[in-house]
Protein backbone atom coordinates (compact mmCIF):
# COMPACT_ATOMS: atom_id res chain seq x y z
CA UNK A 1 0.00 0.00 0.00
CA UNK A 2 2.86 2.45 0.94
CA UNK A 3 4.07 1.91 -2.39
CA UNK A 4 1.22 2.16 -4.47
CA UNK A 5 0.90 5.14 -2.37
CA UNK A 6 3.97 6.85 -3.64
CA UNK A 7 3.64 5.85 -6.89
CA UNK A 8 0.38 7.79 -7.57
CA UNK A 9 1.81 10.50 -5.46
CA UNK A 10 4.86 10.45 -7.89
CA UNK A 11 2.93 10.33 -10.98
CA UNK A 12 0.78 13.82 -9.59
CA UNK A 13 4.31 14.89 -8.85
CA UNK A 14 5.58 14.15 -12.42
CA UNK A 15 2.63 15.22 -14.25
CA UNK A 16 2.62 18.66 -11.81
CA UNK A 17 5.76 19.22 -12.92
CA UNK A 18 4.88 18.92 -16.61
CA UNK A 19 1.96 21.41 -16.00
CA UNK A 20 3.79 24.15 -14.32
CA UNK A 21 7.25 24.14 -16.06
CA UNK A 22 6.18 22.66 -19.44
CA UNK A 23 8.93 23.83 -21.74
CA UNK A 24 11.82 22.56 -19.58
CA UNK A 25 10.02 19.59 -18.84
CA UNK A 26 8.81 18.67 -22.63
CA UNK A 27 13.08 19.95 -23.61
CA UNK A 28 14.04 16.92 -20.99
CA UNK A 29 11.26 14.71 -21.96
CA UNK A 30 12.67 14.96 -25.53
CA UNK A 31 16.39 14.06 -24.89
CA UNK A 32 14.94 10.71 -23.29
CA UNK A 33 12.49 10.43 -26.27
CA UNK A 34 15.05 10.46 -28.92
CA UNK A 35 17.60 8.43 -26.94
CA UNK A 36 14.46 5.47 -26.86
CA UNK A 37 12.84 6.48 -30.01
CA UNK A 38 16.71 6.13 -31.91
CA UNK A 39 17.89 2.74 -29.72
CA UNK A 40 14.61 0.93 -30.42
CA UNK A 41 14.16 1.44 -34.52
CA UNK A 42 17.66 -0.01 -34.71
CA UNK A 43 16.83 -2.76 -32.71
CA UNK A 44 12.85 -2.81 -35.33
CA UNK A 45 15.29 -2.10 -38.11
CA UNK A 46 17.59 -5.27 -36.85
CA UNK A 47 14.96 -7.64 -35.56
CA UNK A 48 13.27 -7.54 -38.91
CA UNK A 49 16.98 -7.95 -40.81
CA UNK A 50 17.74 -10.77 -38.77
CA UNK A 51 14.33 -12.87 -39.12
CA UNK A 52 14.46 -12.11 -42.81
CA UNK A 53 18.02 -13.57 -43.23
CA UNK A 54 17.26 -16.55 -40.96
CA UNK A 55 14.21 -17.16 -43.10
CA UNK A 56 16.29 -16.98 -46.32
CA UNK A 57 19.13 -19.01 -44.48
CA UNK A 58 16.49 -21.75 -43.38
CA UNK A 59 15.64 -22.23 -47.31
CA UNK A 60 19.30 -22.61 -47.70
CA UNK A 61 18.67 -26.00 -45.41
CA UNK A 62 20.21 -26.73 -42.47
CA UNK A 63 21.14 -30.36 -43.46
CA UNK A 64 22.20 -29.19 -47.09
CA UNK A 65 26.33 -28.82 -47.76
CA UNK A 66 27.37 -26.49 -50.93
CA UNK A 67 30.53 -27.32 -52.79
CA UNK A 68 31.85 -24.22 -53.98
CA UNK A 69 34.61 -22.22 -55.41
CA UNK A 70 34.43 -19.81 -52.69
CA UNK A 71 33.70 -19.95 -49.50
CA UNK A 72 31.39 -17.82 -47.61
CA UNK A 73 32.48 -14.97 -45.45
CA UNK A 74 32.65 -11.07 -44.91
CA UNK A 75 35.79 -9.33 -43.14
CA UNK A 76 38.55 -7.14 -44.43
CA UNK A 77 40.58 -10.01 -43.87
CA UNK A 78 39.11 -12.28 -46.87
CA UNK A 79 41.43 -13.39 -48.87
CA UNK A 80 40.17 -13.25 -52.08
CA UNK A 81 43.35 -14.11 -54.06
CA UNK A 82 43.77 -16.85 -52.48
CA UNK A 83 40.21 -18.19 -54.31
CA UNK A 84 40.77 -16.33 -57.23
CA UNK A 85 42.27 -18.90 -59.55
CA UNK A 86 40.56 -21.99 -57.84
CA UNK A 87 38.38 -23.84 -60.81
CA UNK A 88 34.42 -23.88 -60.24
CA UNK A 89 33.03 -26.79 -59.30
CA UNK A 90 32.26 -28.62 -62.98
CA UNK A 91 29.08 -30.91 -63.90
CA UNK A 92 31.54 -33.49 -64.26
CA UNK A 93 33.05 -33.11 -60.63
CA UNK A 94 29.26 -33.75 -59.77
CA UNK A 95 28.84 -37.08 -61.92
CA UNK A 96 32.08 -38.00 -60.07
CA UNK A 97 30.84 -37.58 -56.97
CA UNK A 98 27.77 -38.94 -57.15
CA UNK A 99 29.31 -42.04 -58.29
CA UNK A 100 31.88 -42.21 -55.48
CA UNK A 101 29.62 -40.88 -52.21
CA UNK A 102 28.10 -43.30 -49.56
CA UNK A 103 24.16 -43.34 -50.07
CA UNK A 104 24.11 -43.77 -46.48
CA UNK A 105 24.92 -40.14 -45.93
CA UNK A 106 24.03 -38.34 -48.91
CA UNK A 107 20.21 -38.11 -49.83
CA UNK A 108 20.23 -35.91 -53.18
CA UNK A 109 22.47 -34.39 -54.86
CA UNK A 110 22.42 -31.75 -57.17
CA UNK A 111 24.19 -29.20 -59.74
CA UNK A 112 23.06 -25.77 -60.44
CA UNK A 113 24.35 -22.53 -62.13
CA UNK A 114 22.21 -19.39 -62.25
CA UNK A 115 21.23 -16.76 -65.43
CA UNK A 116 21.21 -13.58 -64.09
CA UNK A 117 18.85 -10.63 -65.45
CA UNK A 118 16.97 -12.16 -68.56
CA UNK A 119 13.46 -11.69 -69.75
CA UNK A 120 10.69 -14.15 -70.27
CA UNK A 121 7.90 -13.16 -72.82
CA UNK A 122 4.37 -14.66 -73.36
CA UNK A 123 2.84 -12.92 -76.51
CA UNK A 124 2.54 -9.48 -75.66
CA UNK A 125 3.36 -10.01 -71.68
CA UNK A 126 7.02 -10.24 -70.34
CA UNK A 127 8.55 -9.43 -67.00
CA UNK A 128 12.62 -8.60 -67.10
CA UNK A 129 15.41 -9.18 -64.47
CA UNK A 130 14.18 -12.93 -63.76
CA UNK A 131 16.80 -14.94 -62.61
CA UNK A 132 17.00 -18.91 -64.73
CA UNK A 133 18.38 -21.41 -62.62
CA UNK A 134 19.29 -24.42 -64.29
CA UNK A 135 19.75 -27.47 -62.17
CA UNK A 136 20.03 -31.16 -62.06
CA UNK A 137 17.08 -33.52 -61.68
CA UNK A 138 18.11 -34.11 -58.08
CA UNK A 139 17.38 -30.24 -57.38
CA UNK A 140 13.59 -30.64 -56.36
CA UNK A 141 14.91 -33.02 -53.57
CA UNK A 142 17.81 -30.56 -52.00
CA UNK A 143 15.84 -27.79 -52.15
CA UNK A 144 11.67 -28.66 -51.15
CA UNK A 145 9.41 -27.41 -53.44
CA UNK A 146 5.58 -27.07 -53.55
CA UNK A 147 3.60 -26.07 -56.21
CA UNK A 148 0.58 -23.87 -56.91
CA UNK A 149 -0.15 -25.66 -60.37
CA UNK A 150 1.74 -28.46 -62.86
CA UNK A 151 4.11 -30.67 -61.54
CA UNK A 152 8.29 -31.11 -61.55
CA UNK A 153 10.78 -32.57 -64.04
CA UNK A 154 10.58 -36.41 -64.57
CA UNK A 155 14.12 -37.71 -64.61
CA UNK A 156 13.57 -38.86 -67.71
CA UNK A 157 12.90 -35.16 -69.03
CA UNK A 158 16.00 -33.61 -67.03
CA UNK A 159 18.64 -35.96 -68.88
CA UNK A 160 17.22 -35.56 -72.45
CA UNK A 161 17.25 -31.63 -71.49
CA UNK A 162 13.69 -31.18 -72.69
CA UNK A 163 12.57 -27.75 -73.30
CA UNK A 164 10.32 -27.52 -70.45
CA UNK A 165 10.24 -24.55 -67.43
CA UNK A 166 8.86 -24.32 -64.04
CA UNK A 167 7.98 -20.36 -62.97
CA UNK A 168 7.56 -18.71 -60.28
CA UNK A 169 4.33 -17.71 -58.53
CA UNK A 170 4.99 -13.75 -59.47
CA UNK A 171 6.10 -14.63 -63.04
CA UNK A 172 2.96 -16.30 -63.42
CA UNK A 173 0.95 -13.66 -62.26
CA UNK A 174 3.08 -10.79 -64.51
CA UNK A 175 2.05 -13.15 -67.75
CA UNK A 176 -1.02 -15.12 -67.30
CA UNK A 177 -3.12 -13.31 -64.55
CA UNK A 178 -5.76 -15.89 -64.14
CA UNK A 179 -5.00 -17.79 -67.45
CA UNK A 180 -3.28 -21.22 -66.63
CA UNK A 181 0.28 -21.44 -67.71
CA UNK A 182 0.33 -24.78 -68.04
CA UNK A 183 1.01 -26.55 -71.55
CA UNK A 184 1.91 -22.58 -72.48
CA UNK A 185 5.19 -21.31 -74.50
CA UNK A 186 6.89 -19.11 -73.43
CA UNK A 187 10.82 -17.11 -74.62
CA UNK A 188 13.92 -17.40 -72.60
CA UNK A 189 17.08 -16.45 -74.38
CA UNK A 190 15.26 -16.67 -77.63
CA UNK A 191 14.19 -20.42 -77.24
CA UNK A 192 10.44 -21.69 -76.67
CA UNK A 193 9.93 -23.55 -73.34
CA UNK A 194 7.12 -25.26 -72.13
CA UNK A 195 5.36 -24.45 -69.16
CA UNK A 196 4.80 -27.42 -66.82
CA UNK A 197 4.57 -26.17 -63.19
CA UNK A 198 4.40 -22.80 -61.17
CA UNK A 199 6.32 -22.78 -57.64
CA UNK A 200 3.77 -21.91 -54.48
CA UNK A 201 4.32 -18.06 -53.61
CA UNK A 202 7.45 -18.25 -50.77
CA UNK A 203 7.62 -13.99 -50.20
CA UNK A 204 10.29 -11.63 -50.58
CA UNK A 205 13.79 -13.06 -49.54
CA UNK A 206 17.18 -10.71 -48.74
CA UNK A 207 18.73 -13.34 -50.04
CA UNK A 208 17.55 -13.18 -53.34
CA UNK A 209 16.03 -17.26 -52.92
CA UNK A 210 12.89 -17.24 -53.16
CA UNK A 211 11.70 -18.86 -56.42
CA UNK A 212 8.76 -16.07 -56.95
CA UNK A 213 10.82 -14.50 -59.27
CA UNK A 214 12.91 -17.51 -60.48
CA UNK A 215 12.28 -19.79 -63.28
CA UNK A 216 13.64 -23.26 -63.58
CA UNK A 217 14.78 -25.53 -66.26
CA UNK A 218 16.66 -28.44 -66.92
CA UNK A 219 20.72 -28.04 -66.94
CA UNK A 220 21.41 -30.56 -69.78
CA UNK A 221 18.67 -28.30 -71.66
CA UNK A 222 20.49 -24.51 -69.95
CA UNK A 223 23.99 -26.68 -71.73
CA UNK A 224 22.63 -26.16 -75.36
CA UNK A 225 22.04 -22.22 -74.51
CA UNK A 226 25.18 -21.22 -72.08
CA UNK A 227 28.53 -22.02 -70.98
CA UNK A 228 28.10 -23.60 -68.03
CA UNK A 229 31.41 -23.82 -66.77
CA UNK A 230 31.37 -19.99 -66.72
CA UNK A 231 32.27 -17.76 -63.88
CA UNK A 232 29.83 -15.62 -63.94
CA UNK A 233 26.96 -18.53 -63.74
CA UNK A 234 28.31 -19.16 -60.38
CA UNK A 235 28.64 -23.43 -60.83
CA UNK A 236 28.24 -25.14 -57.46
CA UNK A 237 26.97 -28.73 -55.96
CA UNK A 238 24.29 -29.37 -53.30
CA UNK A 239 24.63 -32.17 -51.51
CA UNK A 240 21.94 -32.53 -48.85
CA UNK A 241 22.55 -35.41 -45.94
CA UNK A 242 20.52 -38.59 -45.17
CA UNK A 243 18.80 -38.27 -42.02
CA UNK A 244 20.50 -38.40 -38.93
CA UNK A 245 23.84 -37.59 -40.63
CA UNK A 246 25.53 -34.57 -39.33
CA UNK A 247 27.37 -32.31 -41.71
CA UNK A 248 30.43 -32.24 -39.65
CA UNK A 249 30.23 -36.40 -41.31
CA UNK A 250 29.10 -35.36 -44.25
CA UNK A 251 31.79 -32.81 -45.23
CA UNK A 252 34.55 -35.20 -44.45
CA UNK A 253 32.71 -37.89 -46.67
CA UNK A 254 33.07 -34.61 -50.01
CA UNK A 255 36.07 -33.30 -48.83
CA UNK A 256 37.89 -37.00 -49.29
CA UNK A 257 36.33 -37.54 -52.72
CA UNK A 258 36.41 -34.33 -54.00
CA UNK A 259 40.64 -33.84 -53.31
CA UNK A 260 40.23 -37.57 -54.94
CA UNK A 261 38.46 -36.46 -58.08
CA UNK A 262 40.33 -33.35 -58.47
CA UNK A 263 44.02 -35.14 -57.49
CA UNK A 264 45.12 -32.54 -54.95
CA UNK A 265 48.18 -33.65 -53.08
CA UNK A 266 48.31 -34.35 -49.66
CA UNK A 267 50.02 -31.39 -48.63
CA UNK A 268 47.88 -29.55 -51.24
CA UNK A 269 45.52 -26.95 -50.02
CA UNK A 270 41.94 -27.38 -51.40
CA UNK A 271 40.79 -25.72 -53.98
CA UNK A 272 37.16 -26.12 -53.01
CA UNK A 273 35.00 -24.74 -50.37
CA UNK A 274 32.31 -26.71 -48.39
CA UNK A 275 29.39 -24.14 -47.45
CA UNK A 276 26.57 -24.27 -45.29
CA UNK A 277 24.35 -22.34 -43.57
CA UNK A 278 25.39 -22.24 -40.34
CA UNK A 279 28.47 -20.08 -41.51
CA UNK A 280 26.11 -17.15 -42.32
CA UNK A 281 24.03 -17.20 -39.46
CA UNK A 282 27.26 -17.08 -37.26
CA UNK A 283 28.80 -13.97 -39.93
CA UNK A 284 25.24 -12.23 -39.74
CA UNK A 285 24.75 -12.71 -35.75
CA UNK A 286 28.08 -10.85 -35.47
CA UNK A 287 27.59 -8.04 -38.54
CA UNK A 288 23.82 -7.46 -36.06
CA UNK A 289 25.86 -7.44 -32.98
CA UNK A 290 27.88 -4.22 -34.09
CA UNK A 291 24.46 -2.83 -35.66
CA UNK A 292 23.41 -3.01 -32.07
CA UNK A 293 26.53 -1.47 -30.71
CA UNK A 294 26.23 1.54 -33.04
CA UNK A 295 22.52 2.50 -32.00
CA UNK A 296 23.58 2.40 -28.44
CA UNK A 297 25.83 4.78 -28.88
CA UNK A 298 23.90 7.16 -31.14
CA UNK A 299 20.76 6.69 -28.95
CA UNK A 300 22.98 6.85 -25.46
CA UNK A 301 24.15 10.52 -26.55
CA UNK A 302 20.12 11.54 -26.44
CA UNK A 303 19.79 9.64 -23.23
CA UNK A 304 22.81 11.34 -21.13
CA UNK A 305 21.45 14.54 -22.78
CA UNK A 306 17.79 13.69 -21.53
CA UNK A 307 19.60 11.99 -17.76
CA UNK A 308 21.09 15.21 -17.17
CA UNK A 309 17.69 17.01 -17.91
CA UNK A 310 15.73 14.88 -15.71
CA UNK A 311 18.10 15.74 -12.88
CA UNK A 312 18.15 19.31 -13.55
CA UNK A 313 14.50 19.20 -13.18
CA UNK A 314 14.12 17.12 -9.94
CA UNK A 315 16.87 19.82 -8.26
CA UNK A 316 14.73 22.16 -9.20
CA UNK A 317 11.86 20.08 -7.80
CA UNK A 318 13.01 19.54 -4.59
CA UNK A 319 14.34 23.03 -4.84
CA UNK A 320 10.57 23.80 -5.19
CA UNK A 321 9.13 21.46 -2.45
CA UNK A 322 11.69 22.17 0.42
CA UNK A 323 8.97 23.34 2.82
CA UNK A 324 6.70 20.18 1.74
CA UNK A 325 9.41 17.89 2.73
CA UNK A 326 10.06 19.76 6.29
CA UNK A 327 6.61 19.16 6.94
CA UNK A 328 6.91 15.94 6.01
CA UNK A 329 9.84 14.72 7.70
CA UNK A 330 8.89 17.06 11.11
CA UNK A 331 5.05 14.71 11.01
CA UNK A 332 7.57 11.51 10.83
CA UNK A 333 8.08 10.95 7.76
CA UNK A 334 11.86 8.86 7.16
CA UNK A 335 14.64 9.47 4.79
CA UNK A 336 13.70 6.23 2.65
CA UNK A 337 10.00 7.83 1.60
CA UNK A 338 11.27 10.78 0.97
CA UNK A 339 14.18 9.21 -1.19
CA UNK A 340 11.44 6.91 -2.81
CA UNK A 341 8.68 9.74 -3.53
CA UNK A 342 11.22 11.66 -5.89
CA UNK A 343 13.04 8.39 -7.11
CA UNK A 344 9.54 7.87 -7.99
CA UNK A 345 8.91 10.78 -9.37
CA UNK A 346 11.99 10.37 -11.93
CA UNK A 347 11.00 7.16 -12.98
CA UNK A 348 7.59 8.59 -14.08
CA UNK A 349 8.96 11.08 -16.22
CA UNK A 350 11.35 9.09 -17.85
CA UNK A 351 8.71 6.20 -18.16
CA UNK A 352 6.75 9.09 -20.25
CA UNK A 353 9.45 10.30 -22.33
CA UNK A 354 10.54 6.24 -23.20
CA UNK A 355 6.94 5.44 -23.87
CA UNK A 356 6.36 8.74 -26.16
CA UNK A 357 9.63 7.19 -28.11
CA UNK A 358 7.96 4.05 -27.83
CA UNK A 359 4.96 5.51 -29.69
CA UNK A 360 7.32 7.20 -32.28
CA UNK A 361 9.10 3.46 -33.38
CA UNK A 362 5.23 2.25 -33.90
CA UNK A 363 4.07 4.93 -36.11
CA UNK A 364 7.51 3.99 -37.97
CA UNK A 365 6.11 0.59 -37.98
CA UNK A 366 2.99 1.20 -39.25
CA UNK A 367 3.80 3.28 -41.95
CA UNK A 368 6.56 0.81 -42.73
CA UNK A 369 3.79 -1.85 -42.80
CA UNK A 370 1.78 0.53 -45.40
CA UNK A 371 4.88 1.32 -47.32
CA UNK A 372 5.30 -2.89 -48.05
CA UNK A 373 8.32 -3.57 -45.44
CA UNK A 374 7.43 -5.72 -42.99
CA UNK A 375 8.92 -3.64 -39.54
CA UNK A 376 7.45 -4.62 -36.33
CA UNK A 377 7.74 -3.69 -32.74
CA UNK A 378 8.61 -6.86 -30.69
CA UNK A 379 7.53 -7.27 -27.09
CA UNK A 380 11.03 -7.56 -26.06
CA UNK A 381 12.29 -4.44 -27.54
CA UNK A 382 9.00 -2.33 -25.87
CA UNK A 383 10.36 -3.98 -22.20
CA UNK A 384 13.79 -2.97 -23.29
CA UNK A 385 12.77 0.62 -23.93
CA UNK A 386 10.85 0.98 -21.04
CA UNK A 387 13.60 -0.94 -18.78
CA UNK A 388 16.42 1.81 -20.30
CA UNK A 389 13.58 4.56 -19.34
CA UNK A 390 13.55 2.93 -15.62
CA UNK A 391 16.81 2.54 -15.64
CA UNK A 392 17.62 6.24 -16.32
CA UNK A 393 15.19 7.18 -14.02
CA UNK A 394 16.69 5.85 -10.93
CA UNK A 395 20.28 6.94 -12.10
CA UNK A 396 19.34 10.88 -13.14
CA UNK A 397 16.81 10.95 -9.70
CA UNK A 398 19.25 9.25 -7.25
CA UNK A 399 21.16 12.23 -6.27
CA UNK A 400 18.07 14.95 -6.16
CA UNK A 401 16.17 12.30 -3.92
CA UNK A 402 19.15 11.74 -1.73
CA UNK A 403 19.82 15.54 -1.24
CA UNK A 404 15.86 15.33 -0.51
CA UNK A 405 16.09 13.01 1.72
CA UNK A 406 18.81 14.01 3.73
CA UNK A 407 17.35 17.66 4.23
CA UNK A 408 17.28 19.05 8.43
CA UNK A 409 13.19 19.49 8.59
CA UNK A 410 13.67 22.52 10.50
CA UNK A 411 16.16 24.35 7.89
CA UNK A 412 13.58 22.77 5.37
CA UNK A 413 10.59 24.03 7.19
CA UNK A 414 12.54 27.53 7.28
CA UNK A 415 13.39 27.73 3.81
CA UNK A 416 11.51 30.40 1.00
Amino acid sequence: MLFLKLFRESILFAINALVVNKLRTLLSLLGISIGIFTIITVFTFVDYIEFSVQSSVQKLGNDVVYVQKWPWAFGSDYPWWKYFNRPNPSYRDYEALNKRVNEEKVKAMAFQITINGKTIKYRSNSVEQVNITCASQDYGDVRTMEFEKGRYFTETESRSGKNYVIIGYNISDALFGNTDPIGKDVKILGRKLKVIGVAKKEGEDILNNSMDNQALIPINYARNLVDVRADRYQPFIMVKAQDGVSLAELNDELKNHLRSIRRIAPREEDDFALNQSSILSVQMESLFGIVNVAGWIIGGFSILVGGFGIANIMFVSVKERTNVIGIQKSLGAKNYFILLQFLFESIVLCIMGGSIGLLLVWIVTLVSNFMGFGLFLSFSNIVLGLGVSVIIGLVSGYLPAQSAANLDPVEAIRAK
